[in-house]
């Protein structure tokens, strides 16, 4: 009876090892689960991002006044006839001395 015990404590040891320390212990698996919802987070915003790349492209594919405020915005670019004014306004700390 004994040997009996014995053998059930020591069988009871090993597998509370391997539930809370060994290979795919409690531990294991909560880090597991906190990686997969970080890559999720990850995913969900790279894919947020490819629709919105998506969106741009299919704009750039049929509007032409997406290609031409891209253009303007980008290469400041204007229209034949059009007439471009640039105003250039002094920092701030110029404008402070001078009114001091």
């Amino acid at each position: 009876m004994r040997l009996l015990t014995a053998f059930l404590l020591i069988l009871l040891l090993v597998l509370q090892y391997r539930l809370w320390v060994g290979e795919g212990s409690l531990a294991e698996v909560y880090s597991l689960k906190r990686e997969i919802a970080a890559q999720r987070e990850e995913l969900e915003r790279l894919e947020q991002r490819n629709r919105a790349l998506q969106a741009e492209v299919d704009d750039l594919k049929k509007g032409v006044e997406a290609i031409e405020a891209r253009a303007r915005n980008e290469l400041g670019m204007i229209r034949e006839n059009e007439t471009f004014y640039q105003i250039i306004e002094k920092p701030a700390d110029e404008h402070r001395e001078k009114q001091q």
